[in-house]
């Protein structure tokens, strides 16, 4: 579905991807991680056809992203960190900008409102930023896009709010939609995303299955020292240790992405040694 090969992205002088290959697949939810400035964004704009690769390619559906072209655009929405809305109301957002999908599902978009307790009749003018984020959300699922871009989808919106908008993820994917979320929080989207990408420098420190991951590591507290000290990360809590360990008990463990992260950043070269083959 996406296909990225020899990437290689620069913003003058400061070269964010160099030759980067990755796949993205339909019928998954794909997390996008990495520190500030690493190109989680960049990236996603890349694939949008937003920005224009130094080198390389990216094919998205078998087309060119950059080239934009109307049967690339119906069927590849981005949901951006930072957005203007116009100062319209709810009703002709839909009647202006509806028309450029052609499965636009309306009746999908007013039940994604309802859940997000925006009432139809709403003016964008009057709403905070994460209502609006919750309008724009809403309207990309009911797109139907096939691929769905999401670039910190959760930040500004309040507890309720980050169940809602699981809730409604998880009903909106299926076998032919990818979704790719950047994200920093972590702990709002584990039980969405199924395969985890980690991005650092530029550069792909970790791509895996989370059916992999739970099966390779352990995520647990420790109490014995020694535990802790052979660990491929720990923290100190209340109440003793959570680590990252070898799951040599072959007993899958619940994914923490926030401890999987941390793993991978410090300690990149042992955790990805246990996932070759």
């Amino acid at each position: 579905m996406i296909s990225i090969q020899n990437l290689s992205f620069a913003y003058k002088k400061k070269i964010v991807f160099d030759q980067l290959n990755l796949q993205f697949e339909a019928g998954h939810v794909y997390g996008l991680l990495g520190k500030n400035g690493t190109g989680k964004s960049s990236l996603l704009r890349n694939i949008a056809g937003l920005l224009q690769p130094k080198s390389g390619s990216i094919r998205v559906n078998g087309l060119t992203s950059f080239e934009r072209l109307p049967v690339f655009l119906e069927d590849v929405y981005m949901v951006p960190e930072e957005f203007y809305l116009p100062d319209i109301p709810v009703a002709d957002l839909l009647q202006h900008y509806a028309p450029f999908y052609p499965c636009f599902n309306g009746d999908k978009f007013r039940n994604y409102i309802s859940v997000f307790q925006i009432p139809a009749d709403s003016t964008l003018q009057n709403m905070s930023y994460g209502q609006k984020k919750k309008v724009l959300i809403s309207f990309a699922l009911a797109t139907n896009a096939r691929i769905l871009l999401m670039d910190e989808p959760t930040n500004g919106l309040d507890i309720l709010s980050k169940s809602q908008f699981r809730k409604i993820l998880a009903e909106a994917l299926d076998e032919e939609r990818c979704i790719i979320i950047s994200t920093h929080q972590v702990k709002d989207l584990e039980n969405l995303i199924d395969r985890i990408t980690i991005i650092d420098e530029g550069k792909i420190l970790f791509d895996e299955k989370v059916e992999a991951i739970t099966k390779k590591l352990s995520f647990r507290f420790a109490y014995d020292a020694e535990e802790v000290s052979t660990a491929l990360y720990s923290e100190s809590s209340l109440i003793g240790h959570v680590i990252v360990a070898p799951n040599t008990g072959e007993e899958e463990s619940k994914l923490d992405l926030e401890l999987l992260y941390k793993a991978i950043v410090t300690n990149s070269h042992q955790v990805t040694k246990l996932f070759q083959p």
